[in-house]
């Protein structure tokens, strides 16, 4: 077994159940690189709580574990420790679609057994983990002699920073992001939460393994620079059962805590579809709802290389109408620009190996989803955009995760709109390939919201941004969106939101569209920070992709190369501002040039702009 620890109690594995006692020094565990330490303990009344430290220095103090339960007593208090476990792992799994082909899943875990005081059954078990990456825990109930169900009314997990540290709080899925002291964030903060810890590391507090519980935000307590937890709603189970991870990502830059979100999902179980070939990342065109529209989208999409085109909102009716019917084509009278031969286009768009995905509101989903799985397969439809899902509750919660399970029953790739955050469960059914949860181009967001999404939001998976390029209302450059399409991960990105195929002008920044890929086998990121900018650099194959995006004001990047195969020689596309004082930001300047591993490259942009660089290899 590689890399067990046994840091403490290695007794108790020689000693019978009888002779347990009450555990009063703390049980550690640490990560892989022996960075990161946890310590569990117990406080005088019998609460379990957990400490982090990072590098030798504390991170996180003493903070409270535990869960209130409507139909038992309350998991917070009078327990006892009797019994722990520790297990190393370490192996590496092929996800189906992510920003990495390979995934090292390397981790140190502890789990504690509680019981109440002067008693030997488990009662509840938590288990720990450390990755090199940050920590989790979760809350695991063992059958129970008292009987199995159980409701929890309250999670009392805290997080107990050091001091009164700035974080980026936001209380909505596609809101503004604030930096604010923990002091001001108040309650319901969306997750995951970046909290930047004062002359330490940079910390993500969010939960990973969310199926079949309440949604999880986050809430200043009276207790100073402590988090807790507000609950959507109770959660009702019946044991054994596992509450979702709640995790602490740790990276010592911002760029480095982005390469670290593997931890969402090595937190999930592995890939539940047995064979997942069918599922097929690439690149999306929205429609206009008419046939000619539809093929005109079709014939664009081929010109730059994009597997899908999305036929949107309207198709079956009004979408918010809980009449309308979604196995009709019955086109919403305000969206109405001419008829729609709907199996037409499919078939039309198949010749060009070309998927169909249809919008479908929560309300046609939720009644009509058992019948309409069947008849999209009948039709040869590739996919479904959930509409205006319910979050937040242990039944909406539910429901989601299974509608998406029934969509793999069918072959159906799946994309999740409006307040859905992901939380790492397309490791386990990679056909829910991104969805929405973002302030994207639909609310056409500043560069400085722009450049703080990769810090954020993006730490918790792939994101359904809506990429745009023609489009007037823009607030940045257009090679500030060329940069997008690579600095947002999206195993299906939406590109040209906007915009129609009249617009299209095949000009040379083209080809970053054109070649880009929407999975990816490294990534790195190169340099960022928090509102102001980033530069990302992505691979697949032998081909690189770096995205540079900017906000705030002119600054010029200076971009090392140094990621590239040493000897090897690439032709770099340059496509940049063609004015960084952003007086066109219309005009996108393309050059190309020789470039190797030790070449530094310039990022000149504007103060809403960008730059997009495709690096393919010469050929001897």
């Amino acid at each position: 077994m590689k890399n067990v620890i046994f840091p403490v109690l290695v007794t108790f594995a020689l000693l019978p159940l009888s002779n347990l006692v009450a555990q009063e020094a703390p049980t550690s565990i640490s990560s892989p690189n022996k960075r990161i330490k946890l310590d569990v303990s117990l406080t005088q009344d019998g609460s379990p709580q957990y400490a982090v430290q990072y590098d030798g220095k504390p991170l996180v103090l003493e903070s409270k574990l535990g869960l209130k339960l409507a139909t038992r007593s309350d998991l917070e208090k009078g327990l006892s420790i009797i019994g722990t476990s520790t297990r190393g792992h370490d192996d590496t799994w092929t996800p189906v679609t992510g920003e990495r082909s390979t995934v090292r899943d390397h981790y140190n875990e502890l789990t504690v057994d509680l019981a109440d005081q002067g008693s030997q059954d488990v009662r509840l078990q938590i288990k720990f983990r450390a990755y090199d990456q940050g920590t989790a825990f979760c809350y695991h109930f063992p059958a129970q002699s008292d009987g199995e169900a159980f409701t929890i009314s309250e999670e009392l997990s805290q997080f107990r920073f050091t001091g009164d540290h700035f974080c980026w709080d936001t209380k909505d899925p596609q809101a503004v992001y604030r930096r604010v002291r923990i002091s001001q964030v108040g309650a319901d903060s969306e997750r995951p939460l970046l909290v930047e810890v004062a002359d330490g590391p940079y910390v993500a507090l969010g939960e990973a393994r969310l199926v079949d519980y309440a949604r999880l935000r986050f809430k200043t307590l009276s207790q100073p620079n402590t988090f807790g937890i507000e609950l959507g709603s109770e959660v009702t189970a019946t044991a054994p059962y596992q509450s979702p991870w709640r995790y602490i990502m740790i990276g010592d830059t911002p760029g480095e805590l982005i390469e670290h979100n593997e931890l969402l999902p090595n937190l999930n179980d592995p890939c539940a579809i047995d064979d997942p070939s069918w599922i097929k990342p690439g690149k999306v065109i929205r429609s206009e709802l008419n046939t000619k529209t539809v093929k005109q989208t079709i014939d664009w999409a081929k010109k730059i290389g994009a597997s899908y085109v999305l036929i949107d909102a309207g198709w079956y009716g009004p979408e918010n109408d809980h009449n309308s019917d979604a196995t009709t084509i019955t086109i919403d009278p305000r969206r109405y620009s001419g008829e729609l031969a709907m199996q037409e286009v499919i078939d039309y768009a198949k010749e060009y190996d070309i998927g169909i995905i249809l919008y479908v509101n929560r309300r046609a989903l939720e009644k009509q989803l058992d019948d309409l799985l069947p008849l999209f397969q009948k039709w040869g439809v590739a996919g479904i955009k959930f509409g205006f899902v319910n979050v937040g509750s242990q039944k909406w919660t539910k429901w989601v995760h299974d509608s998406v399970r029934k969509c793999a029953d069918y072959k159906m790739i799946v994309d999740i709109h409006d307040d859905y955050r992901p939380t790492g469960w397309s490791r386990t059914y990679p056909n829910l390939l991104t969805q929405e949860g973002i302030k994207g181009n639909e609310t056409m967001p500043t560069p400085e919201e722009n450049v703080t999404l990769p810090f954020t939001r993006y730490l918790c998976g792939a994101a359904d941004y809506t990429v745009c390029y023609y489009s007037p209302r823009i607030h940045t450059t257009r090679a500030h969106q060329l940069a997008a399409s690579i600095v947002y991960y999206s195993p299906i990105q939406l590109l040209f939101w906007y915009d129609k195929p009249r617009n299209f002008n095949d000009t040379p920044e083209m080809e970053v569209f054109k070649k880009l890929h929407t999975t990816w086998d490294d990534t790195k990121v190169i340099q960022g920070d928090i509102g102001k900018f980033i530069t990302t650099a992505r691979r697949n194959g032998k081909q690189w992709f770096v995205g540079s995006m900017n906000a705030g004001e002119r600054r010029q990047l200076n971009i090392p190369l140094n990621f590239l195969e040493p000897g090897m020689k690439y032709t770099a596309s340059i496509h940049s501002d063609a004015s960084p004082e952003g007086d066109l930001p219309k005009e996108v300047k393309s050059q190309s040039m020789t470039v190797t591993s030790e070449t530094i490259l310039t990022a000149d942009m504007a103060s809403n702009g960008g730059q997009a660089i495709v690096l393919s290899p010469l050929e001897d």
